[in-house]
């Protein structure tokens, strides 16, 4: 199975405002939820804010 898990939350560019971190917050809950569910610990999985449009996050901080 997969022992590492990491989460990339797309689209944050077309957030208002760009990057909100109050909707990145709201998805991170949810998804925590599910990966719980099915074995994860949350706490260990890291949530990265990404853009596939413009390629922020994706290959660099």
């Amino acid at each position: 199975g997969v022992k590492q898990l990491v989460v990339g939350v797309n689209k944050m560019d077309n957030t208002e405002p760009p990057y909100y971190e109050a909707r990145f917050e709201e998805i991170k809950k949810e998804v925590s939820s599910y990966i719980k569910k099915i074995g994860y610990n949350p706490a260990a999985v890291p949530f990265v804010p990404i853009s596939g449009w413009h390629g922020d996050n994706m290959l660099e901080p």
